[in-house]
């Protein structure tokens, strides 16, 4: 590339009649690069431009900005990086600004330019955590209407935690606690919630009794936002926003709440990779986090009692958790109870009328094993054998025309349809007709008998 000095010595030697090759020695350059600047199709000062690669997948980004206009431009870089881009995310968006792929939204322009404050949040001192209602989650789930999330985040770090659960009971909400602060390598001093019906009491904000033996379980202090605050708890706000764009827009219809799990769980850590400043010094969500005091969490979870009503599959075996566990034979399609008392090794699996009918070892959340127990498994042998028949299936492809009695019964049936009966007969001659009325004609009626004797 020329400088813009060479250029113009270059222009200027040309028109003093200097050839191209003597000025690309005297300028010790090529004698094609000399060319290409003389005759305009190079301009000093300008590096030629790359192909974009962006371009290759501007369809792709219309198309789905276009079915999705608020699609996250974060969770739109995940998509066409697993479809081959290899630029950086802020090449991405500004090819995404420069093509102009996103249609605009007047409604969401009014929400711009609000007041916000600054609240001190010291390392180890809150986490804050809130349900997140999922809408329309996979049919297979059998949630009904909305899914749960439970969503956890260091206040001081940001870094976030989620759980999936059935409901938002206390115990799922414990189930739930407990698994995202081990998630989170441990629990900070004070839990914040909003006035969630399973924590505290809606009209006043006290904390309830049950739940006050579960903060006093883990050691923490509880704070319950003010009514109507929901900015109070800001950053597992934000972390909600994150986990519904980024995460919930693009799950799936055929995925698994297990692999569900797995997708919001990989979220989560690649968003400890965000950049902050603090006190002037460039570092990341994971080593704020790494660098926040914890407290250690006891060995086993808070032992509130978790039951779910599950219905038997045609193989005798009951879904929990990802798992199958076997029930005696004769009960497919029947509602039981899957009982559990958190931090125990063993549930329960009972009857409508609480008559416990299986007990197992819980096998690890979401591994996809199948428990059996040696007793249930002879029995559902011995039902299914005692229903199957030693005699050999009937031959499809044979010859046997009507037998001698067959026979015989037919041709009884086209007598009989041949003869016919006086009730089946059908009267087509009048004269018949004309012969009943004649008879009737000198029968007298019944009471002027009677007078005649």
């Amino acid at each position: 590339m020329l400088t813009r000095e060479e250029d113009v010595d270059a222009h200027a030697l040309r028109r003093q009649g200097w050839t191209i090759s003597a000025i690309a020695r005297h300028l010790g350059r090529d004698r094609k690069t000399i060319r290409a600047y003389l005759n305009g199709e190079v301009e000093a000062g300008q590096r030629r431009q790359a192909p974009d690669a962006f371009v290759s997948f501007l369809d792709y980004c219309r198309q789905r900005l276009a079915d999705d206009p608020h699609l996250w431009a974060s969770a739109l870089f995940d998509e066409v990086v697993e479809l081959g881009y290899r630029g950086g995310y802020s090449t991405f968006t500004r090819a995404l600004r420069r093509y102009d792929a996103r249609p605009h939204c007047d409604p969401c322009q009014s929400t711009r330019g609000r007041d916000v404050a600054i609240i001190a949040h010291p390392p180890g001192e809150e986490i804050q955590f809130d349900w997140l209602e999922l809408p329309d989650p996979p049919a297979e789930w059998g949630v009904g209407g909305h899914a749960h999330l439970l969503v956890g985040a260091l206040a001081h770090s940001g870094r976030w935690r989620a759980v999936l659960a059935e409901s938002e009971d206390f115990p799922h909400l414990v189930q739930g606690l407990d698994q995202v602060v081990r998630k989170l390598g441990g629990t900070a001093r004070r839990w914040r919630f909003d006035r969630m019906s399973t924590v505290c009491y809606p009209s006043s904000g006290q904390v309830t009794a049950a739940f006050a033996g579960v903060a006093k379980y883990y050691g923490v202090g509880v704070d319950v936002c003010p009514s109507r605050r929901g900015n109070r708890k800001g950053v597992v706000e934000k972390a909600n926003h994150s986990a519904a764009q980024r995460w919930w827009r693009t799950v799936p219809d055929d995925l698994s709440v297990e692999q569900a799990q797995s997708g919001v769980d990989k979220l989560s850590a690649r968003m400890d990779e965000r950049r902050r400043t603090v006190d002037g010094t460039r570092t990341t969500v994971a080593e704020l986090a790494f660098s926040e005091p914890m407290l250690s969490l006891p060995a086993l979870p808070f032992p509130a009692e978790l039951s779910v009503e599950r219905t038997v599959t045609a193989q005798s075996l009951v879904p929990f958790e990802g798992n199958f566990y076997s029930v005696p034979p004769g009960l497919p399609g029947a509602r039981v109870t899957v009982i559990h008392r958190l931090g125990e090794d063993f549930l329960n699996i009972s009857t409508a009328g609480r008559a416990v009918i299986a007990r197992h070892r819980r096998a690890v959340r979401g591994s996809g094993q199948t428990v059996r127990d040696a007793g249930h498994v002879i029995a559902l042998e011995r039902s299914v054998l005692a229903s199957f028949s030693d005699r050999a299936p009937c031959k499809s492809k044979v010859r046997r025309p009507p037998t001698d009695a067959a026979l015989a019964e037919a041709e009884r049936l086209r007598q009989g349809r041949a003869t016919g009966s006086t009730a089946e007969r059908v009267v087509i001659d009048l004269s018949h007709y004309a012969a009943v009325a004649e008879q009737l004609r000198h029968v007298g009626p019944p009471d002027e008998e009677e007078n005649t004797e």
